[in-house]
């Protein structure tokens, strides 16, 4: 097991650990520093703060912001944000609004094509975490159309399904600069997942400053191909295992190995960015 883990994902949003779990569970493992990372939300930060104080664990305030190019999805992680920042609170509202309402959406769609499954449900299975599609997938299984949130994305509500419907994101340009502005570091998540580095130079000049190296689904190939990129850009090697609760029996936290100087390499930069920020005050 590693001491760092900067890739975590709670109840808050599709994951099925609550943020108190997740800091019992890294306490557990004997992890020294984590970081919430939930998607387009930072509900879960303060529960795990607050669940991990006097626990010899560090909690990094962050977030994973899901955007959209014209052919994909691409995820920018933000770590050390200033979850007090309006720019950032107002978007997020934004963010959360566009997935309420777009879920109404395609629960009509599965029902016009015979999926029998009501928007209350899916809205149970969301609790109090940020309502995504992975809620609807849960509503088809649990009615016995699929077995497997897999096959329900592939068969329904993935891009290009019959019940897709495009919902309101940032441009990933958007989020780095969102992050920045949020006094955080913005890090573009799990590269070989989205394969599309010819971003990364835009991504770079807009203020990107990580390249998430090291990731539960990045093999060896992987990783030197992006701790090379990242050396080429000057950018921080980053890593987490993206754990969103249990997969098939196994627990993803704190098994991808990160360094921790990655933690100093972090707040390093946010040092920086404050400085900057005085200087032109």
């Amino acid at each position: 097991m590693m001491n760092v883990d900067l890739h975590l994902h709670t109840t808050a949003s599709d994951g099925s650990f609550t943020p108190t779990k997740v800091v019992d569970k890294a306490v557990e493992l004997g992890l020294k520093t984590i970081a919430i990372t939930d998607h387009d939300t930072i509900g879960g930060i303060e529960e795990a703060q607050l669940a991990a104080v006097d626990k010899n664990l560090e909690v990094i305030p962050g977030i994973e912001l899901n955007t959209d190019i014209s052919d994909a999805e691409v995820h920018i992680l933000g770590y050390y944000i200033n979850t007090n920042d309006l720019k950032l609170t107002d978007t997020l509202s934004k963010l959360r609004n566009s997935r309420y309402n777009r879920a109404q959406r395609m629960v009509k769609k599965l029902n016009q094509l015979g999926i029998d499954i009501t928007f209350k449900r899916v809205c149970q299975l969301a609790g109090e975490g940020s309502l995504g599609r992975v809620h609807i997938a849960q509503a088809i299984i649990e009615s016995g159309y699929v077995k497997e949130i897999s096959q329900a994305f592939d068969r329904y509500i993935g891009k290009g399904s019959p019940a897709y419907i495009n919902r309101y994101k940032l441009t990933p340009v958007e989020a780095v600069k969102l992050v920045k502005r949020a006094g955080g570091v913005p890090v573009l998540a799990h590269p070989a997942l989205a394969k599309r580095d010819y971003l990364i130079p835009e991504l770079v000049n807009a203020g990107l400053q990580g390249l998430e190296v090291y990731h539960s689904e990045h093999d060896e190939d992987d990783v030197q191909h992006y701790a090379a990129l990242a050396e080429e850009y000057e950018l921080i090697k980053t890593g987490g295992s993206d754990c969103h609760g249990p997969n098939k029996g196994r627990t993803l936290i704190g098994t991808v190995d990160v360094p921790s100087s990655v933690v100093f390499k972090l707040k390093e930069s946010t040092l920086d960015l404050v400085s900057l920020n005085s200087m032109s005050s």
